[in-house]
């Protein structure tokens, strides 16, 4: 991504209610975002690990503007939705009012191999069609369509399930019996 123009010290770490309100309902309202610091990105002929550069990055996380579309095929593989997670609810926190829903994806490669790549994609939820009819330029455009993709790399040691893994010598001590049996040196 180009430079942009932030005052020194400035963090990029919205909150979903944020990224939501502040940021995808303006878009997709054709109002202006202060700061632009999200670019438009068509996601899907991207693999993650491409975003460097292309999407505004802060830490491990990228943030794109991009499409909604049911296909989400690269070159190199696909997202998929993520197992047992549902449309989450982006809640108002001065109303607890629904404004829109994030949905969880993987990275699989061609292979069908899972990676560590996790997107989270945002989207308006009963967004009117007012705006979705609005030109610009002379060009219609539906902008209710349009979603936020924040895509990170999950740490290696995370597990889906769950579970944490045992350790060699924690199923030793879980394998014991009787733990009387034990003896500690004196």
């Amino acid at each position: 991504m180009g430079s942009v123009n932030l005052p020194p010290g400035f963090r990029f770490c919205p909150s979903d209610e944020e990224l939501v309100v502040h940021f995808l309902h303006r878009k997709a309202a054709l109002l202006p975002c202060h700061p632009d610091v999200i670019p438009d990105l068509g996601l899907y002929p991207y693999d993650p690990w491409q975003l460097d550069g292309k999407a505004l990055s802060e830490g491990k996380q990228r943030y794109f503007y991009s499409r909604r579309t049911q296909n989400k095929i690269t070159s190199n593989g696909c997202w998929k939705p993520m197992a047992g997670c549902g449309e989450e609810l982006v809640l108002a926190s001065d109303s607890n009012k629904t404004v829109g829903t994030k949905k969880y994806f993987l990275f699989y490669t061609a292979d069908g191999i899972r990676t560590n790549w996790v997107m989270e994609e945002y989207r308006l939820s009963g967004f009117g069609t007012s705006a979705s009819t609005k030109t610009r330029n002379r060009q219609k455009q539906d902008y209710s369509e349009w979603v936020i993709c924040r895509v990170y790399e999950r740490d290696l040691d995370e597990d889906d399930s769950g579970t944490d893994q045992l350790s060699c010598l924690d199923e030793v001590f879980l394998s014991m019996d009787d733990l009387d049996e034990i003896s500690l040196p004196n």
